[in-house]
């Protein structure tokens, strides 16, 4: 047997607890009575044994639902099935300039859910929707390129990490290193064992990194890509508008929203897409988008073999309802032997 949310175990430290302090409590109960034989034999009642039993079967129950919030299960099997996948890094930009509103369907409201990042983040879990059987990875990028997650068959994981995917607040922030991002893919999907590779760029293309020590081209990394024989497929994520409102927070924590410059360098994307035999598509272009995926279902596949826990027989209905019977028994155990809910 294992347990969905474990952690949820921890709660049995307050009972522990409350069971010391019962016993220690019954122990030390009593008074002083010089002859105890001119008390006579004292008739216990039933409502002495049931206020006693109530607080033990409150306990009792409480356990039990305890063990009903940790979700104790058992795997009834797991699946092995062969897929025909591919490996394939999805590279996000989180520069600052993804913050940019200029994406907002007309009539709808600014707000965190209209930046650029956000139709990003909607294309990627897109994506990974119509590539159920295939290796995926994420990495971001803005000053400064992050590997988020390996090549994984495990993506309802990668989405989560996806939720977590923030634009980073602080010195620097507007800058784009498509190069580096580029670049750290490439190194994520070199040692992958499928015969077909490909990068998935969601950029506006703004790469504005100038002389930075280790900083690396876009082009160059486009180049490295080509002679490694991965495809880099790029989605241009903007508009043309050179003045457009723009998702800010201040040094208090609060969003507020103010027209800035922005940029959007379709051309560098189409060049890497070019370079590297891959395509090119607007963040919004349907068609584009559907010709990629076609065109992505042609490339060679590998088989491998993939295992998943899909089945399981929950326990924890059972848990759920001892506890609340026995929480109701010794509710009205203590109504009838001590007149008091507990």
């Amino acid at each position: 047997m294992s347990f969905a949310y474990p952690y949820a175990l921890a709660l049995f430290l307050p009972l522990f607890y409350a069971a010391w302090r019962m016993l220690r409590a019954s122990r030390g109960t009593g008074f002083k009575f010089s002859a105890v034989a001119r008390i006579g034999k004292v008739r216990t009642t039933w409502r002495y044994y049931a206020a006693s039993l109530a607080p033990w079967l409150t306990l009792a129950a409480l356990a039990l639902l305890v063990v009903a919030s940790s979700r104790p299960r058992i795997p009834l099997g797991k699946n092995r099935k062969n897929v025909d996948s591919i490996a394939i890094a999805m590279v996000a930009d989180v520069s600052g300039s993804m913050s940019t509103l200029d994406l907002t369907p007309e009539g709808m409201k600014y707000s965190k859910d209209t930046t650029r990042l956000a139709f990003v983040k909607r294309v990627f879990a897109d994506f990974v929707a119509r590539r159920p059987d295939d290796l995926i990875g994420l990495v971001t990028f803005g000053t400064y390129a992050s590997a988020r997650s390996p090549l994984t068959a495990d993506h309802e994981s990668l989405l989560k990490v996806l939720e977590g995917v923030e634009i980073p607040m602080g010195d620097g922030e507007a800058e784009t290193a498509v190069g580096d991002g580029l670049s750290v893919a490439l190194l994520r999907l070199k040692d992958a064992k499928l015969k077909s590779k490909i990068v998935i760029l969601l950029s506006d293309g703004m790469s504005n990194i100038g002389e930075r020590e280790g900083a690396v081209e876009p082009s160059v990394a486009a180049d490295s890509a080509a002679k490694m024989g991965i495809k880099v497929y790029t989605i241009g994520v903007g508009t043309s508008s050179r003045i457009a409102p723009r998702l800010f927070v201040d040094m208090y924590g609060r969003e507020i929203i103010r027209n800035s410059q922005t940029g959007f360098d379709e051309a560098q994307l189409k060049e890497i897409a070019a370079k590297t035999d891959g395509m090119y598509f607007g963040v919004n272009d349907k068609e584009a988008l559907e010709a990629a995926l076609a065109e992505i279902d042609q490339l060679e596949t590998t088989s491998i073999e993939a295992m998943e826990w899909n089945r399981w027989d929950e326990y924890f209905p059972h848990f759920l309802s001892g506890g609340t019977a026995l929480f109701l028994v010794a509710l009205c155990l203590s109504m009838l032997g001590a007149r008091r809910l507990v």
